[in-house]
């Protein structure tokens, strides 16, 4: 068959089981992949078009009201339909339409081959930034004119399925093969099309120089690039004046260049802490250009000393800019040549062994593992890297993923066939070779706790994004436990009899009760099973009697219990223990049975290598288990440590998590990392509190006479950009006043949104007050007016839901907790942050409160210590979220009084740039707000 139609649908909602009705049908032909006709027609659905599907499609009743209806239409549709497959994107939603249609009017439904453009994108462009039709138009530069409108949506995807056709034909064979095992678990009828493919193929010349093939399986792999490098004979201020003053490279590379004082002088600071081997705390304000400030020194000094030189960021944001961006601009405005690379931990790469391995034992997959594998098929035919985050998985995708990731090779022998084509071998071979190594906060944390084992010999460090750093460390040093991680394990382990990891090997090497007791294994597993499912129903239990005033919410809504061993009695808890315990030797009798296999394997198969490295994998997993268990109800290690429980009210009885950190890493930063390398450069946005970044020095652990410490100011005319805004009127929330202050916060956000047309974020500090003021907006805003998007309550990552708010002409976006910061929402989309609350984390937060006791011993001030600089530098960090250029311009709203009223409010009017502040009733700020801007636009 080489006939295709792509059809695409408007209707008057989602469900064709309610009633709602075809109002237009977009129809695209295809033959011999060329687009040859095209088929459009309204319908009336004999009921009214809701508002929103009107304000969607710019459909209306006035349309349709002469169009005629389905029924006469149907045999037209049907004949255009005949020996074709039918195209969509969402093809269940298109089709599942017709055939109610046509069912409805006595017809018979449709049973023809169909094919999702989303499914086939996700599969063949795995890569992708999103898979809506307007985010794949938008990537591949599809003509899309009329969005949300059936023919030219039907075009879009005609074109797309044009792109998908081509993929597949520059696929190897190798690729094809693979894919042909997965495709029953799909919804696309692609098999035809593959083994046509496939007989082309068989009989072609054509080849893939930048391809690779082992054992089955087709995959991109480069060569380790060296450069030679070169001594440097130019000193540190003729080179960065030769970039950065006016004529320099910079300004020819950037048209729009202006020179940064504070960029050049960032740099300078940086060259000066490496060559006299001290530690920099530098505070860098948004517009500083800070990254290519640091990076500039940093590469002088690698390749002039021959000495490696560590980047750490926080984000894979940040690294994917420096790799993406910065790094690329150095090479062209840099004389000296040089290598930079990304390292993350194991966790982040394929394994091309183990995911070949999966692929050979083919098992009954799920649809989200097998669009997993179909994905990664593809993907590693174009990947450089291997690194996963370059891909979007579906959600079990990522659970499947961490089966095949480097993590689980524990050991690669280099005489093993596979050492030469091992992503993350191929990552440290560049690290090996580069001057300049761009890796994760998480990555040096876990090298610095594991005596420097995991990145290349350094003794020069910039930590960007800082201000986490001190976290990152207390959640290395840490731990995390939870029932689905648990139970996770176990069931991958399986019993004797089941087609899981143990079951394996009792088939491969003939395993027996005579040999190994496999009884006693089937028995203990299921006794582990059991007292996990009994124990975290117990823990969630405890916790839920335990007074109010014993808990706080998280920020997605948890209740989290901070547990004090000296205090935790009765026989409740006593239960808790006698099953942790028995947990505990349930996993040991495990793993003495899983080194008895071991062993055995070892005796019949000394080159055996997998499946002894999945034993001790699982060996691994369960002993991290018992050490959790013994660390987080037993003892204290060998750190003091804040413990606390969460649980999540809304989920099953289960839903537990176990959380445990240092109550101080300052010491532990200062012993392990400080002390041990020659200069730590720590930069950020929001480094100081009132100007001074003791508070700062405390938490990392930086004495302050072997510390250098700048502030550069940001370039941005925010007394000219910024208006701050702050309510007298507000009701007091001290005093219970909740749902009162929620109403007026909605208020002021509607009246606001009117001046700025949405373009608005909100930042909530609390997930229960973002979850009100969503609800009390959504009953009073005027229907469909804004898109109002909510985190946590509107579905999506973060990333997604930016994505979202950028996409709508009038949105307003609610955000908690990680939207305070790293969300860059630049020019026009973003013109009102509205701050609800100032952000101090509530006194009886687990990690607040154990921290606040502790001072408190030591007679220090909780709040003045601890509660106000951390509130001081997240308000820093939203501050920072509305300009993000020169030309951005909005108004900053304070919902909370205190800020002006508090004795320490100054403290954060005096951390930010200085802007003009109004302190006056809610109109009044309203109409103050819109003269403001009403003067903006007019000059």
């Amino acid at each position: 068959m080489n006939r295709f139609v792509v059809i695409d649908l408007e209707t008057t909602g989602h469900a064709p089981s309610k009633n709602d009705k075809i109002i237009e049908i977009g129809m695209v032909i295809i033959e011999d992949n060329e687009i040859i006709d095209t088929e459009t027609t309204f319908f009336n659905p004999d009921q009214p078009i809701p508002p929103f599907i009107t304000n969607l499609t710019g459909i209306s009743d006035e349309d349709v009201v002469d169009a005629p209806v389905f029924k006469e239409k149907a045999s037209t549709i049907k004949s255009l339909l005949e020996d074709s497959y039918i195209i969509a994107h969402n093809v269940n939603f298109d089709l599942g339409f017709l055939n109610a249609e046509l069912k409805e009017n006595g017809m018979d439904r449709l049973h023809n081959q169909v094919l999702d453009t989303v499914e086939l994108s996700r599969i063949l462009f795995p890569t992708a930034p999103g898979y809506k039709l307007s985010q794949l138009s938008d990537h591949f530069n599809l003509q899309h004119d009329d969005p949300h409108r059936a023919l030219s949506d039907a075009y879009v995807t005609a074109k797309l399925f044009q792109k998908v056709i081509d993929k597949i034909n520059q696929l190897p064979y190798e690729t094809i093969e693979q894919w042909l095992k997965l495709e029953g678990a799909f919804i696309s009828d692609i098999k035809e099309i593959l083994l046509k493919r496939l007989d082309e193929l068989a009989f072609s010349t054509d080849n893939h120089p930048s391809i690779q093939t082992f054992q089955g399986l087709a995959f991109h792999m480069k060569d380790v690039d060296v450069k030679q490098v070169h001594n440097v004979q130019t000193s540190f201020g003729t080179y960065l004046d030769t970039i950065y003053e006016d004529g320099g490279k910079l300004s020819q590379h950037l048209p729009m260049y202006e020179k940064r004082s504070g960029q050049q002088e960032m740099s300078e600071t940086i060259y000066d802490a490496f060559t006299s081997k001290r530690h920099a705390l530098i505070e860098a304000g948004t517009g500083t250009g800070k990254s290519l400030a640091y990076l500039l020194p940093a590469v002088y000094y690698a390749v002039k000393q021959k000495q490696k030189v560590i980047i750490s960021t926080h984000t894979t944001q940040l690294q994917s800019q420096l790799l993406d961006e910065e790094i690329p601009l150095i090479h062209a405005i840099s004389d000296i040549p040089f290598q930079a690379t990304l390292l993350k931990g194991k966790n982040h790469y394929i394994s091309l062994e183990k995911f070949s391995i999966e692929l050979y034992e083919q098992g009954q997959d799920n649809y989200d593992v097998a669009l997993t594998k179909a994905m990664l098929l593809i993907w590693i035919t174009e990947t450089g890297t291997g690194d996963i985050d370059e891909v979007q998985l579906p959600t079990s995708g990522y659970i499947f993923f961490r089966k095949i990731s480097a993590d689980t090779e524990k050991s690669i022998n280099p005489q093993s066939p596979w050492f030469q084509y091992s992503y993350y071998q191929q990552a440290r071979r560049k690290a090996q070779r580069a001057n300049i190594i761009i890796t994760n906060h998480a990555l040096l944390c876990t090298d610095m706790f594991n005596d420097y084992a995991f990145l290349p010999s350094y003794e020069r460090v910039i930590i960007d994004e800082a201000h986490h750093f001190e976290e990152q460390a207390a959640h290395h040093y840490g731990l995390k436990m939870d029932y689905m991680s648990m139970q996770f394990t176990c069931n991958q382990m399986g019993s004797s009899e089941e087609d899981k990891l143990f079951g394996n090997y009792v088939q491969a090497y003939q395993l027996s009760n005579g040999d190994i007791p496999l009884h006693e294994w089937n028995e203990t597993l299921k006794n582990a099973k059991q007292e996990i499912e009994d124990l975290f129903q117990a823990i969630y239990h405890y916790v839920s009697k335990q007074h109010l005033s014993n808990q706080a919410l998280s920020d997605v809504g948890r209740i989290q219990y901070r547990m004090d061993m000296e205090k935790e009695t009765g026989e409740s808890w006593q239960v808790i223990l006698d099953m942790s315990s028995r947990l505990s030797l349930y996993f040991r009798d495990l793993i003495h049975i899983l080194f008895m296999v071991e062993e055995r394997i070892s005796q019949e198969d000394q080159s055996e290598k997998n499946h002894r490295e999945e034993l001790l994998q699982m060996v691994e997993w369960l002993q991290r288990y018992i050490d959790g268990l013994e660390l987080m109800f037993f003892s204290d290690g060998e750190v003091e440590q804040i413990k606390w429980i969460e649980i999540d009210k809304k989920g099953q009885n289960h839903s537990v998590f176990l959380y445990s950190e240092p109550a101080n890493v300052a010491e532990l930063l200062e012993n392990e990392f400080f002390h041990e390398k020659e200069s730590v450069v720590m930069t950020s946005a929001t480094l100081t509190m009132n100007q001074s970044f003791s508070f700062m020095q405390k938490r990392l652990g930086l004495s302050s006479h072997s510390c250098i410490t700048e502030q550069i100011k940001s370039p941005f005319a925010y007394d000219q950009q910024v208006q701050m805004f702050v309510p007298n009127d507000f009701p007091n929330i001290k005093y219970g006043n909740i749902d009162d202050f929620v109403y007026a916060t909605a208020e002021a956000i509607i009246s606001l949104a009117e001046i700025t047309s949405g373009r608005m974020l909100v930042l909530f500090t609390s997930y229960e007050m973002l979850r009100k003021a969503y609800y009390v907006l959504k009953e009073t805003m005027e229907t469909d007016k804004y898109m109002l998007i909510g985190q946590g309550i509107t579905s999506g990552s973060r990333a997604r839901l930016k994505k979202n708010f950028q996409s709508f002409d009038q949105a307003i976006l609610l955000g908690t907790s990680s939207f305070w910061e790293g969300v860059d929402i630049p020019g026009d989309d973003l013109s009102s942050l509205v701050i609800v609350r100032l952000p101090f984390q509530p006194p009886n937060h687990p990690v607040v409160e154990a921290k606040s006791a502790i001072l408190k011993k030591q007679q220090q001030n909780p709040f003045m210590e601890l509660s106000l600089p951390n509130a001081v530098i997240k308000f820093k960090q939203g501050f920072g979220r509305l300009i993000r250029s020169s030309s951005d311009r909005g108004i900053v709203f304070v919902c909370d009084a205190r800020i002006v009223n508090a004795r320490y409010g100054k403290y954060f009017t005096e951390s930010i740039p200085k802007v003009p502040m109004h302190y006056d009733s809610t109109q009044k700020l309203i109409d103050k707000a819109e003269q403001w801007f009403k003067k903006n636009d007019a000059l």
